[in-house]
């Protein structure tokens, strides 16, 4: 496989680099970016890995995140896939909450979308292939973020495969999608109208259906636009309480759903997965 570099920055002492492939699992090439903390030649780094919400593509998070000064000091290296497929072919929407951009990060069953959108699959098995040559010295250790949509999927992930991930983290997540304007859209589109499939992909549902939780810190701006009709968390935290799961859910006054308040919450999220990837 042909891993091409498309740009890289000096940072904070690390390297911000963009990367674009050919994904066979997609069906398209695909952008994502990689920071690589400066370290010592034997010195062992983990992966925080980080998905972001509807629009986005990985430049969102690389330039306007505000992370890589934590994450050279804490010599993590952090990957940042792309929001979904992209291309001339590959099948989209009029509308900004579905299809490129808006992937939800699951595996497609209906058409046309099942051709190219199977994130869910990208991001497990064959991204992290990649990605492990990338970094140096790779410890084995992951955890996962995201924001918005990219919050639910940093949790379905995680929830996933609690093996894998150490830890995770979000910011303003879309929880129960099950339940929501956008999740419903996303679900009757990617995956038809069965409500059985969709728990498969509600981090809701996982976490009361699941055995291992990993631990899970969850920021939400009171001033976030989205928040009464998208990114409720009651029903979330009901089942995480009746689960006994270690979750941290706090609200912060005043803060929007924008990369400003990630920007200022980076480095609790980054000081949580520090303290997990140990």
């Amino acid at each position: 496989m042909t891993i091409q570099t498309v740009e890289t920055h000096k940072t904070f002492n690390g390297n911000q680099t963009k990367y674009r492939h050919f994904s066979n699992r997609l069906n398209c090439e695909m952008v994502f970016s990689v920071f690589l903390p400066q370290v010592t030649d034997n010195q062992q780094i983990p992966i925080v890995w980080w998905l972001s919400g509807l629009t986005c593509t990985d430049d969102n998070f690389s330039q306007k995140g505000q992370f890589q000064q934590y994450a050279d000091q804490y010599k993590i290296a952090v990957v940042i896939p792309d929001t979904s497929p992209r291309g001339e072919t590959v099948a989209d929407d009029d509308n900004w909450d579905l299809g490129q951009g808006a992937s939800f990060y699951l595996n497609a069953t209906q058409k046309p979308w099942q051709t190219h959108y199977q994130m869910y699959d990208y991001l497990t098995k064959e991204l992290p292939s990649i990605v492990y040559d990338l970094v140096p010295n790779f410890s084995g250790r992951e955890s996962i973020m995201g924001h918005s949509m990219g919050g639910h999927g940093a949790l379905i992930l995680g929830l996933k495969n609690p093996q894998r991930f150490a830890a995770i983290s979000a910011f303003a997540p879309i929880s129960n999608p099950l339940n929501t304007p956008w999740g419903n859209k996303a679900f009757t589109a990617y995956l038809g109208t069965d409500k059985k499939e969709w728990e498969n992909w509600d981090a809701t549902a996982l976490i009361a259906n699941g055995d291992v939780v990993p631990p899970i810190y969850i920021t939400q701006g009171t001033a976030d636009n989205f928040y009464e009709e998208q990114l409720n968390e009651q029903a979330f935290l009901e089942a995480t309480e009746k689960r006994k799961v270690n979750v941290r859910y706090q609200k912060v006054d005043g803060y929007d759903h924008s990369y400003f308040t990630i920007a200022t919450f980076i480095g609790e999220h980054f000081a949580f997965h520090q303290k997990h990837l140990k």
